[in-house]
C-alpha cells in the first residue's frame, strides 16, 4: 500500500451533470465510471462534490453509495452559486495539498478553464493532476494543464448516444442506390491513418527520450513523455486495451523494438538500428546518384518530394528523425552521401559519397 497513489476526489458536479445532460441526450450523470478510471490508478482517500444540491436533489443517493461527501453551496440572493462552489472547492483543494503530505494525486473533475489557476498552483506543490471532464463543455485551456486529462465520454461503461440525424423532406427517388462499403473503408482507412500518425509521435518521443538521457526507455516511462505531451492521449482511442498492446503491435510491424526491462511488465523501447534506416539511406543515396548524373550536387530543397516519387511511404520521421535535415546529416554520418552547406546557393548540398 505505500506504493500505492493516494488520491484526492473533487468534483464540480454542476458542470459535470449539465455537461452530461446538454451533450449525451438528457442523460444522467453516472459516477461509476470515474470511481472504476481511478481505482486502476491509485487509492482513492477523499470524494468530494460541490453543488447546491436543491438543484440535483435525485443524485445525492447516488453520490452517497459511492462515498462522495457532499459540499452544500446554497444559492445566496445577490450571489453566484456556481463561483462559490468554484471558490470553495479550489480554497479545500489546496488546503488539503499542505495538510495532507501523503496524497500525490488530485482529481479535478470540471471542464471549467477557471480551475487552470489551481491545477498550476497543485503541480507547483509536487501534486499530480488527473482531470476529467465532458468533452464537448471542456475548456481547450485545462486538459494541456494536467498531468493527464480524461474524457468523461471514452471512460469504460459511458454509452455515448449516436449524434442525432436530422430529419430530411423525402426527396424523389433516385435509380442507383448508393452504396454503404466506400464509407465503411474510409473509417478504416482513417483509423490506420491515425495509428500511422501515432507511431510517428511515439518514434520521435523515443528518440526524443534517447537522445536526452544515456538510459534505457522503458515502457512506463514513454507513457508518462506522451501524457506529458498530450494530456488527453489514451491507447483506448486507438483500438487497444492496454499500452504494452500497442507497443507489440508497433514491434510486429518493425516501428520498435522491445527487450526485457528493469521489472517485468515494464520492457525497454527503442528504434531498430538496421532495416528501414538503411533501406532509407540506400534510397537517398540512389535518387542523389540519379540526379547527379553530371556530377553535380543535388540541392536539399525538394529533395524529400524526389524521394517521396519513388517511395510513396517515406517518412523520415518514422525513422525517429525529427526533420529531413537531421536524416540527411545521419546518412552522411552513415556513408551514404555528403553533405555541406553552400553560401552561393543558400542551401545544403547532396552528393554521392565517393569511395
Amino acid at each position: 500500500m505505500d506504493h500505492e497513489d493516494r488520491i484526492a476526489l473533487f468534483l464540480d458536479y454542476e458542470n459535470l451533470a449539465l455537461g452530461v445532460r446538454d451533450h449525451h441526450g438528457g442523460r444522467p450523470f453516472d459516477f461509476r465510471p470515474i470511481a472504476d478510471a481511478l481505482a486502476e490508478r491509485g487509492r482513492v482517500v477523499v470524494r468530494r462534490a460541490y453543488a447546491d444540491w436543491s438543484y440535483f436533489d435525485e443524485d445525492r443517493r447516488m453520490l452517497t453509495r459511492s462515498h462522495v461527501e457532499l459540499i452544500e453551496i446554497p444559492q445566496r440572493m445577490g450571489a453566484s452559486r456556481k463561483n462559490a462552489a468554484d471558490i470553495k472547492m479550489a480554497v479545500d483543494a489546496v488546503e488539503l495539498a499542505f495538510e495532507r503530505g501523503y496524497i500525490s494525486t488530485f482529481v479535478i473533475c470540471t471542464g471549467d478553464s477557471d480551475f487552470t489557476p489551481l491545477v498550476h498552483k497543485l503541480r507547483e506543490l509536487n501534486k499530480r493532476v488527473i482531470g476529467v471532464g465532458v468533452e464537448k463543455s471542456t475548456s481547450a485551456l485545462l486538459p494541456p494543464a494536467c498531468d493527464e486529462f480524461l474524457y468523461y465520454d471514452r471512460l469504460e461503461g459511458v454509452d455515448v448516444p449516436p449524434p442525432a440525424v436530422r430529419r430530411a423532406r423525402p426527396a424523389r427517388p433516385s435509380p442507383v442506390e448508393p452504396a454503404p462499403e466506400p464509407a465503411v473503408e474510409t473509417a478504416e482507412e482513417e483509423s490506420a491513418r491515425d495509428v500511422d500518425t501515432l507511431a510517428v509521435q511515439l518514434v520521435q518521443t523515443v528518440a526524443g527520450m534517447q537522445g536526452s538521457s544515456s538510459g534505457e526507455v522503458t515502457a512506463s516511462a514513454l507513457k508518462r513523455a506522451l501524457l506529458r505531451k498530450d494530456p488527453t492521449f489514451s491507447e483506448s482511442d486507438y483500438g487497444f486495451r492496454t499500452f504494452g498492446e500497442l507497443l507489440r503491435h508497433l514491434a510486429a510491424h518493425n516501428v520498435v523494438e522491445l527487450a526485457s526491462g528493469p521489472a517485468k511488465g515494464d520492457p525497454e523501447v527503442s528504434l531498430p538500428e538496421q532495416g528501414d534506416r538503411e533501406v532509407a539511406f540506400g534510397l537517398l543515396r540512389s535518387v542523389v546518384v540519379d540526379l547527379a548524373a553530371d556530377g553535380g550536387a543535388v540541392a536539399l530543397s525538394g529533395l524529400k518530394d524526389q524521394l517521396r516519387r519513388a517511395r510513396p511511404d517515406f517518412s523520415e520521421k518514422k525513422l525517429g528523425y525529427r526533420s529531413f535535415l537531421q536524416f540527411c546529416k545521419a546518412a552522411a554520418t552513415d556513408g551514404a552521401v555528403e553533405l555541406r552547406w553552400s553560401p552561393e546557393d543558400g542551401d545544403y548540398l547532396l552528393t554521392p559519397k565517393t569511395p
